[in-house]
């Protein structure tokens, strides 16, 4: 369960990168840190169905963020 967390936040990095302008580096590890509770408690449903769906999820969601995560979304644009 730890090691899907793990995962899903990396993924949830790279699709905050593919998102963003193409010279941009991939989210800080803190980025990811910040997020992949939130993923975990809230978009355990979608986490095998591609990063875009998890970022949408998250989105839909924006209130129940932690403020975090919350600032990492509106930090890179979302």
């Amino acid at each position: 369960m730890l090691r899907t967390g793990f995962i899903l936040a990396g993924a949830f990095a790279l699709s905050l990168s593919v998102i963003a302008d193409a010279s941009a580096q991939r989210g800080s590890q803190t980025e990811q840190d910040a997020c992949a509770r939130d993923v975990t408690k809230l978009c355990r449903k979608v986490m095998d169905q591609g990063d875009m769906i998890v970022l949408g999820c998250l989105k839909q969601n924006r209130a129940k963020l932690s403020k975090a995560c919350a600032k990492v979304l509106t930090d890179n644009g979302q």
